[in-house]
């Protein structure tokens, strides 16, 4: 069985499961996407991890974990989704230790929270893309797209309907104050509603 390569394409609201989101991973020489259901802790620490301009003040716990591995000098070197069971996958973390290598067994949320900090790539095996991938829709691909890699990915859709009534009697200086409050206050919901607003200001 060959091992396929699969980027992070972006995280949305679960469609299915109240609560939960739908992590979206896709085939690097491919067409087919891995719609994977994650909590909201672990969607909300791979949005992080991936939008750069957002710093928590105090380390999350994959941050802690990478923190830990780079001080005894611990590396992950790739993560794989090597099966399905009942709509569960289960991952691996290859990871090395002067020159010897481990595979510990890890959920696949925090596996690729991990992986977008230790830049490790994400591999999965040809036949759990046969069972599992599909393929996007136009309309669900441009969703998809237009909000990649943002942290207003892991939050509702009526954000965008609603942030602009909520902070319109807002100044830019007032919301990028208010941005710097909630980022401190760990309150990331917070943040990517005024992030979505003061991003809409700037491009008029």
């Amino acid at each position: 069985m060959g091992l396929v390569r699969l980027n992070i394409k972006g995280i949305s609201y679960s469609q299915t499961q109240s609560g939960a989101y739908a992590l979206v991973l896709s085939e690097e020489d491919g067409e087919r996407t891995l719609p994977i259901i994650i909590g909201a802790f672990e969607a909300q620490s791979i949005a992080i991890a991936l939008e750069k301009e957002i710093k928590p003040p105090r380390p999350l716990t994959h941050d802690l974990f990478k923190s830990f591995a780079d001080r005894f000098n611990i590396t992950i070197k790739q993560v794989i989704i090597h099966k399905l069971v009942d709509g569960v996958f289960y991952s691996s973390l290859i990871c090395e230790c002067d020159k010897i290598e481990e595979i510990i067994d890890a959920r696949t949320s925090d596996a690729i929270a991990l992986a977008t900090r230790f830049n490790a790539p994400i591999f999965t095996f040809e036949n759990i893309l046969d069972k599992a991938g599909i393929i996007l829709k136009i309309k669900d691909e441009t969703k998809l797209e237009k909000s990649k890699f943002k942290l207003e990915d892991i939050v509702t859709d009526v954000i965008e309907e609603t942030s602009t009534s909520s902070f319109k009697n807002e100044s830019l200086k007032d919301l990028n104050k208010q941005l710097e409050q909630a980022v401190n206050n760990e309150d990331y919901e917070l943040a990517a509603k005024l992030r979505d607003e003061i991003s809409k200001r700037e491009k008029k």
